[in-house]
């Protein structure tokens, strides 16, 4: 499990995986991808990186690449396992819902 001080808690009534999406607040599909889990009751864990700074983005964005090192946005990790990048919702739903 992804441990990670800064990460926000999103409840939902769905919560049967852990998710973590890494994501820019200014990121149009990183808005999208949350709103998808918050639409769809899905209850996950988020950061923002660009709100971040020195140490903290650093630690949190060397995290984020063990997932994903092309370092793109969103970046959504389940159960430690999986990973979807970018968002497409016909692949979110697929794996989500």
């Amino acid at each position: 499990m992804i441990e990670l001080d800064c990460l926000e808690q999103v409840d939902g009534g769905k919560n049967d995986h852990d998710l973590v999406l890494f994501a820019l607040s200014t990121c149009p599909h990183c808005r999208n991808a949350r709103n998808f889990l918050d639409n769809n009751d899905v209850a996950y864990r988020f950061v923002y990186l660009d709100k971040l700074e020195g140490d903290e983005q650093k630690q949190v964005l060397d995290e984020a690449s063990k997932f994903n090192p092309r370092r793109s946005f969103p970046t959504l990790v389940i159960d430690d396992d999986e990973v979807l990048v970018g968002f497409t919702e016909a692949d979110w739903r697929t794996k989500l819902l």
